[in-house]
């Protein structure tokens, strides 16, 4: 893990708040990931504390799929984490309002599946701090 993940992980109480900045709920053997907010890192975006996020597994991966389907709210999300990183904590309006473009969009494409015939919007993603 990076030392910037640790930092804010530190910094921003994920572990003791047990969510992260989706608004997903620590689960056991999580994997935490650093996300690039501002400049990405195939841009050659640096791993600092001002340009990141700190997302479990299954929340990062999910999105960077809805990056891929709706560039809109990829960047509706991204600008939440911004703010929250501006303030330098998880602020639970900042994760209401991610939770609301994640129940669009989950809405929006609940039909759709991949090319193995899956659906792309998986259960474990609809599993959040506000949703359990």
């Amino acid at each position: 893990m990076k030392a910037v993940t640790k930092l804010m992980i530190r910094e921003f109480k994920i572990k003791e708040l047990g969510y992260d900045f989706m608004g997903y709920s620590l689960q056991q053997d999580d994997i935490f990931t650093f996300h690039h907010l501002i400049i990405p890192n195939k841009l050659g975006g640096t791993s600092t504390i001002d340009n990141g996020a700190v997302l479990f597994r299954r929340s990062h991966t999910y999105l960077h799929l809805i990056e891929s389907i709706d560039y809109l709210k990829f960047c509706y999300i991204t600008s939440e984490m911004i703010n929250m990183n501006i303030k330098r904590c998880l602020d639970l309006n900042s994760i209401k309002l991610i939770d609301e473009i994640l129940c669009e969009f989950e809405y929006e494409n609940k039909d759709k599946k991949n090319m193995k015939d899956e659906f792309l919007v998986k259960d474990e993603y609809k599993i959040r701090l506000l949703r359990k």
